[in-house]
């Protein structure tokens, strides 16, 4: 028999279990997926959007390989750091193991002002909305007027449509309850999502940016000039362009033609005086808002709603939410006041002719109490694995792990963490095929190494306390219980006391 474990719950994770078990050459295996968190599903949980219940339906698939006899799921058992078991002492407990632990952190903008109170990761964000323990339950309080998110691909369609859908909308999800509440008292009149190329550049795709025209209460401005100034957009129709561009092209197109005037921010030359947006009421990432203190315009005097000049946020609200798609602009600085974020000064940027973009010398600042950058994930280094800092994957040839360019035997990634962080969920199936079709390669010479018969009374000695496939079921029915006694569908618990507890049985 060939002991295999997978570690991480995930996409790539489950899809490795279920290739391992599809394949016919090995009949005899039984696979123990591991995963940190006490609850399975990876991203698929703690990654998509609650309103994306199609995406979120894929659970039932997942759950179907966890529930075969011949695998185990073992929540709750951390691998690698401190308190956890380095891949060494892991590798003695079967006969190989296959590392699924995607790619945990965001890329940094890299700009004076991120680290300001107020200016947080899309990853973050979306964490505290979905749930995740590792994120504290008030993390936000959405007293912001206006809010920038850098990037435009899914994660920013994500976040923004958040930000702009009502609470009532999110009420049939399984939204946490904090999330739900700050999310009612939202202050957010406007989501600018701002990339720093041109819309046929943009990694969304066309069923994402339908979604946003379709959110109730809320409307998409785009600037007909920005869109003009990508050369595919201003191209003849007969130019040969990917779907999902002329798809995405055809929307923006129509939002511009039928859309609202884009009225844009503060716009300086290359000699102009810089100065700071205007300062709102306190945002996330910090403390809470106190509504009875002044909010102040550009000039520093305080804000008056008939001074003219002032950005559409200081306008009266319509109790329209405004979603508005920003092109060509390069993020150069986050602006402070009083401590926090107040705004972004962006670069204005224009096509290179080879792809790029290249600064034109000018600039423009967008107001923003709340600033969520999306520009990308990153692989982490997990202690005890072998790790290319450059490309954020784990070194490999066909998901063999490389220890000094050589295959170190047992060991193999899968997932974000092998190919880094590209492609679609069902992307990792194909990814979990290959590193599969290498293990079972290696099969005859895995099954002469030693493995534990019970690998979980030895994780248990080593001190680490698994959650089991009845622990999770007992989670399921306890975020049941606290939907019903909210009068809504299943609501996660979003601690860890709150999840461990639930998987003993015991209330909370």
């Amino acid at each position: 028999m060939l002991r295999v474990a997978v570690v991480g719950s995930g996409p790539s994770g489950v899809y490795t279990a279920q290739a391992l078990l599809n394949q016919s050459l090995v009949p005899e295996v039984r696979v123990h997926v591991l995963d940190r968190l006490p609850t399975p599903y990876g991203l698929v949980r703690y990654g998509v959007a609650p309103d994306h219940e199609k995406i979120k339906s894929l659970q039932n698939s997942l759950r179907a390989v966890l529930e075969d006899e011949r695998v185990t799921f073992v929540g709750h058992v951390q691998i690698g750091g401190a308190d956890g078991v380095p891949p060494a002492r892991l590798a003695e407990l079967y006969h190989a193991v296959v590392y699924c632990v995607g790619a945990a952190a965001d890329r940094p903008l890299a700009v004076p002002g991120e680290e300001l109170p107020g200016s947080c990761s899309a990853t973050r964000f979306v964490s505290w909305y979905s749930a995740h323990p590792d994120s504290a339950p008030d993390d936000f309080a959405l007293r912001a007027r206006s809010a920038v998110v850098i990037g435009v691909g899914n994660v920013a369609v994500d976040v923004a449509r958040i930000l702009a859908r009502g609470a009532d909308e999110l009420r049939a999800t399984d939204v946490p309850r904090a999330a739900l509440g700050a999310l009612a008292g939202s202050r957010v009149r406007e989501v600018h999502i701002v990339g720093r190329r041109g819309p046929s550049q943009a990694r969304f795709t066309t069923k994402e940016l339908r979604e946003l025209g379709a959110l109730p209460g809320a409307r998409i401005v785009v600037d007909p000039a920005e869109l003009a100034r990508d050369p595919a957009y201003a191209a003849p129709d007969g130019l040969p362009l990917p779907a999902v561009v002329r798809r995405n092209l055809e929307v923006l197109r129509g939002w511009a033609v039928r859309g609202e005037p884009a009225p844009s921010g503060a716009v300086y030359g290359p000699s102009g005086a810089a100065h700071g947006p205007s300062e709102t009421a306190y945002g996330p990432c910090g403390a809470a808002h106190d509504p009875s203190e002044t909010a102040y315009g550009p000039s520093g005097a305080p804000y008056d709603p008939s001074e003219a000049g002032y950005g559409p946020s200081e306008a009266a609200y319509d109790g329209v939410r405004r979603i508005r798609l920003r092109f060509f602009l390069r993020p150069v600085e986050l602006l402070e006041r009083g401590g926090r974020v107040a705004g972004v000064r962006f670069a204005r940027t224009v096509p290179d002719g080879a792809g790029g973009v290249r600064d034109t010398g000018t600039y423009e600042d967008i107001e923003a109490q709340l600033v969520l950058r999306a520009v990308g994930y990153r692989g982490v280094e997990l202690p005890g694995l072998p790790f290319d800092p450059v490309r954020g994957t784990v070194p490999h040839t066909a998901g063999r792990v490389l220890r000094d360019g050589v295959p170190s035997p047992g060991e193999y990634v899968a997932g974000w963490i092998k190919r880094g962080p590209t492609g679609v969920i069902g992307s990792n199936r194909s990814c979990a095929k290959e590193t599969v079709a290498s293990l079972i390669e290696d099969a005859p010479l895995l099954a002469r190494r030693p493995a534990a018969d019970d690998p979980l009374a030895v994780l248990r000695a080593w001190g680490q306390r698994p959650v089991e496939w009845d622990g999770w079921l007992s989670i399921e029915r306890a975020e049941q219980a606290l939907g019903r006694s909210l009068g809504r569908g299943p609501v996660k618990i979003p601690d860890w006391s709150g999840l461990l507890a639930a998987a003993r049985g015991e209330e909370h």
